[in-house]
This record gives structure tokens, C-alpha cells and sequence, in this order.
């Protein structure tokens, strides 16, 4: 049973504010009859709509800034901390692994708990995470706030996109999901460089002192202005469900991460633990759609599968696998391949690869305008042919090629991007059923960290295994390792030609929804 206000104290469909959520609905033509009774009225419900939205995104954006300081500091930790650089290392893996585990649990969480208190708890854990790291003693406090850290930012992207499909009329939903680009490009983007920028000067402290004061205003506004806005019903939760994903989301994306340690020979004593998490992951994933198959049948999946019943929410994700694999792969390659080849310093690294993610976030809202106007394949295409050219082209670096070169592919690579991901995400959410905007947010954001820490191993591997062998045929430093890093951009060029022909398959959804649209 749905939690509902009475429909005889209010218009059908609105809350206690004027929401849209809080109506009883029992059948499309239900549906329809609400739709019409929110816009005749509540006139301003698609203001609160847009600044629900404005809020999520601005939250949204807090806490994907804080996803990549970390990488940049880790030498300054291993000295304050007096900790080894693979204990480190475990402050991004720990993130890492904590956003596989929580993201798959968001499906559930997101239809039984409304959008207010799901904000609160997301930007409440962000923000306590944040303090115990900026106070944090030392090494353990420190790797339990990132946990903590990670547990908000997890919620907060599923929470955003459902929310966006649940209020945004379909062909308004690629404007708003080019803003949802914004966030997922360029707070990434320039986090590492506002860390290299906070420890040329400051402790590694401050980076989360900065970010402390704007998770708190955003959780203070969030509190006063975020609005229940979705619907919410009682289910169970099933303890095995959420014990499989934790097994089989956390082993594997563990297991890829421990790869190009284990294949370089840096970390060659963690080779058993390697193979044992992906075998545990694997099993696990298994046995997680096992269990999900079975629930499903009676609506109770902690992540329902039948999204993928829709041709075109599985050849868009599977896309998103594709670009996300080729995303991650080229960021961690391209500063190895900086410093190590090309001899420059961090931050320098950090300022020539800031443009492209600048220009990957500021694209998606013109990508977004034309995906509503012409549909997801004229962008599709020649995004995916952007990004192939791109990864061919950078299986011709040597130790020479000059930086500005790096630079312009960097551009034209994330502007490639910027017209592959608005149009997937959109063309992805917009074809299932709208009962299931949850489930649907949830797989893309865990199909994101998979993909990402796949891609990450996958390119690793590849270019350890080369510069391995080019170093025992007598190969100086230098140019193994460019070769190395050649050998691996022309297995994501081989992969990249996939999505050319991925591109063509994905449509425009129709209008599957009956929700208000949101005030331009």
C-alpha cells in the first residue's frame, strides 16, 4: 500500500506542499486525471519541482568534487601519516568499494523512503564523513570518514536522476540531464586540481575544510527547501540481497582494483587476494540476479532486473559500459604517461587535463537541448566516432610527442564524450517504466563504478604487460613504457568500435510517464 495523503483533504496528486507524489494513483487514466488536477491547481509546483532539482544537482556536484582530491595527496599522507604507500592507496579504494556496495541498495532505499529524508541522511553522512577526515589523527579515523564520505555520495546520483525522471516531462528530460553532466564531468575534473592547488600552499587537512562549509549549507538549504516529491511504498527489505551485492559488487570492483598492482609486480603478494575477490564477486553478482530473478516475480528486488526487459535501457547501458571502460581507462593512462614519459610535475598534469573536463560539463546542457530536439542518434554517432579517433590516435605517442598534443586530444575526446553520455543516460531512464526510475538509477550509477574500475584494469594490464616485455627485449625506460601505454589505447581503440555500431541501435523513448512537467 502506497503512503498516501487523503485525496479528499487535497487536490489528487498533491502533498501536504503541493508535490506531486502523494496522490493515490491506481491506473494510467488515474494518473492522467491527477496530472490534470496539479496543473489546474498548483500553478507553482513546477518551481518547486526546478528548485528541488537545482538543489540536488548543486548537492550532487559537493560531493562528486570530493570523489578525486585524494588521488593527488596521497605522497603528502604517506609522510604526515607515516603510513605505506599502499595503505594510502586504500583511501580511494575504500571509496571506491563503498560506492559499489551502497549504489546497488539505492533502488530499494529510493522507493521506500521519501526524497526529504533520503537528502537529509545522504548530506548529513557526507558532511560528518568530512569533518571526522579533516580531524581525523590519523591513518584508521581517516580511511573510516572516506567509508563514511562515500556512503552519502553514494545515494546522492540515483537519488538525483529518479527524481529528475520522476518530475521532468520527457521532452524537457535531456535539458535537465545535460545539467546532471555538469556534475558528473566537472566536479571530477577539478578536484584534482584544487588539490594540487591546496597543497602547494596548505595542509592536505584543508582540502576537506573547503568542502566542509558547502556540504553544510547545501544539507541547511536542503533541509528548509527540498520537498517530498516522489512516491513511496512499504516493502521489505531482503538481508540475503543486500549480503550477495555487498559479496558481489564490493569482491569484484575489489579484485580490478588489486589487477595492476598484481600484473606490474608492485604488489605481487596480493595475487591470491586478487583472484579470490574476483571469484567472490563473480559468484556473488550470479547469485545476486539469481536472487533478484526470484523477488522480482512478487515486487520485492532490492534491484529489479525487468529494466532490462527494454531493448533499449540494455543497449544504452551497455554502451555506458564501453565509454565509462574508455573514460577511466584514458584518465588513469594519461598521467602516467605525463609524468613518467613526458617528465611533467602533478600539477602541472592536473591544469592540461582540466580543460577537457571543463568542456565535457559545459557541453551537456547544449547536448541535452539537442537530444530533446533531434533524438539521441545524430549525437550518438558522431560521438562515438569522436572517441574511437581519439583512442586510435593515441596509440602513436612516444616519449616525444608534445604536450599541447595530449592536450587536444584530451579536448576532443571529453567533447566526443559529452555527446555520448547525456544522450544514454536519458534515452536509458526514459524506457522503462516509470515504477521503476529507481532501479533503473541505481544500475547505471553501479554499472558506472563496475565499468569504471574494469576499464581501469583492463588498460593497467595491458600496458604493464607491454613495457614488461618490451624492458626484457632491452627497450629503454622511457620508450617501453610508451610503448606500453600504446599497446593499451589500441585495446580501448578495438573496444571503441563496438559503440559505433552500439550508436545507431539506441532510440529516442516514448512517453511511458503521466508526471507534471517541471517550469522552464
Amino acid at each position: 500500500m502506497t503512503e498516501r495523503a487523503l485525496p479528499d483533504l487535497e487536490p489528487p496528486g498533491i502533498g501536504e506542499r503541493g508535490i506531486p507524489g502523494d496522490g493515490i494513483v491506481d491506473s494510467p487514466a488515474d494518473a492522467a486525471e491527477q496530472d490534470a488536477a496539479v496543473v489546474a491547481h498548483q500553478p507553482d509546483h513546477g518551481a518547486r519541482n526546478n528548485r528541488v532539482i537545482w538543489l540536488l544537482l548543486g548537492a550532487t556536484f559537493v560531493v562528486f568534487l570530493n570523489e578525486t582530491i585524494m588521488g593527488v595527496a596521497i605522497p603528502h599522507l604517506v609522510t604526515d601519516l607515516d603510513i605505506t604507500l599502499s595503505q594510502a592507496q586504500w583511501l580511494t579504494t575504500a571509496f571506491m568499494l563503498t560506492m559499489a556496495v551502497v549504489i546497488p541498495i539505492t533502488g530499494f532505499l529510493l522507493q521506500r523512503i521519501a526524497t526529504r529524508p533520503v537528502f537529509i541522511t545522504a548530506m548529513s553522512l557526507f558532511s560528518a564523513g568530512t569533518l571526522l577526515a579533516a580531524l581525523a589523527p590519523g591513518f584508521e579515523v581517516l580511511l573510516l570518514a572516506r567509508v563514511v564520505q562515500a556512503t552519502g555520495t553514494a545515494i546522492m546520483m540515483p537519488l538525483l536522476m529518479t527524481t529528475l525522471m520522476t518530475l521532468v516531462a520527457p521532452s524537457d528530460r535531456g535539458r535537465f540531464m545535460g545539467r546532471v553532466s555538469i556534475v558528473m564531468s566537472v566536479a571530477p575534473a577539478i578536484g584534482p586540481t584544487i588539490s594540487g592547488l591546496i597543497l602547494s600552499f596548505l595542509s592536505w587537512r584543508y582540502m576537506f575544510w573547503l568542502v566542509l562549509p558547502i556540504a553544510l549549507v547545501m544539507l541547511v538549504i536542503g533541509i528548509r527547501r527540498v520537498e517530498n516529491v516522489s512516491e513511496t511504498r512499504v516493502l521489505p527489505i531482503d538481508v540475503f540481497s543486500v549480503i550477495l551485492s555487498a559479496f558481489g559488487f564490493g569482491g569484484l570492483v575489489y579484485g580490478l582494483s588489486l589487477v595492476g598492482g598484481v600484473v606490474s609486480g608492485r604488489s605481487a603478494p596480493d595475487a591470491p587476494a586478487m583472484w579470490i575477490a574476483l571469484a567472490i564477486g563473480i559468484v556473488g553478482i550470479l547469485a545476486f540476479v539469481g536472487r533478484q530473478l526470484l523477488l522480482q516475480r512478487s515486487d520485492r528486488a532490492l534491484l529489479d532486473l525487468r529494466t532490462f526487459r527494454s531493448r533499449n535501457f540494455s543497449v544504452s547501458v551497455a554502451l555506458m559500459v564501453v565509454m565509462m571502460a574508455a573514460l577511466f581507462g584514458t584518465i588513469i593512462l594519461l598521467p602516467i604517461y605525463l609524468q613518467n614519459v613526458l617528465g611533467l610535475d602533478p600539477l602541472f598534469t592536473g591544469l592540461l587535463l582540466l580543460p577537457g573536463g571543463l568542456i565535457m560539463g559545459l557541453f551537456g546542457p547544449t547536448v541535452g537541448r539537442l537530444y530533446d530536439r533531434f533524438g539521441p542518434t545524430p549525437l550518438l554517432v558522431p560521438g562515438s566516432i569522436g572517441v574511437a579517433a581519439v583512442l586510435w590516435s593515441l596509440t602513436m605517442v612516444t616519449e616525444y610527442t608534445p604536450p599541447y598534443m595530449i592536450l587536444v586530444a584530451h579536448v576532443v575526446m571529453s567533447t566526443a564524450l559529452a555527446f555520448m553520455f547525456t544522450p544514454l543516460f536519458t534515452s536509458a531512464l526514459g524506457s522503462v517504466e516509470p515504477r521503476l526510475y529507481s532501479h533503473g538509477s541505481a544500475i547505471v550509477g553501479t554499472v558506472q563504478q563496475v565499468a569504471g574500475a574494469a576499464g581501469t584494469a583492463l588498460f593497467i594490464t595491458v600496458m604493464t604487460a607491454r613495457t614488461a616485455t618490451e624492458s626484457a627485449a632491452g627497450t629503454t625506460a622511457l620508450a617501453a613504457e610508451a610503448a606500453g601505454i600504446r599497446t593499451a589505447f589500441l585495446v580501448g581503440a578495438i573496444l571503441s568500435i563496438s559503440a559505433i555500431v552500439g550508436a545507431f541501435l539506441v532510440r529516442k523513448p516514448a512517453d511511458m510517464s503521466h508526471d507534471a512537467p517541471v517550469a522552464h
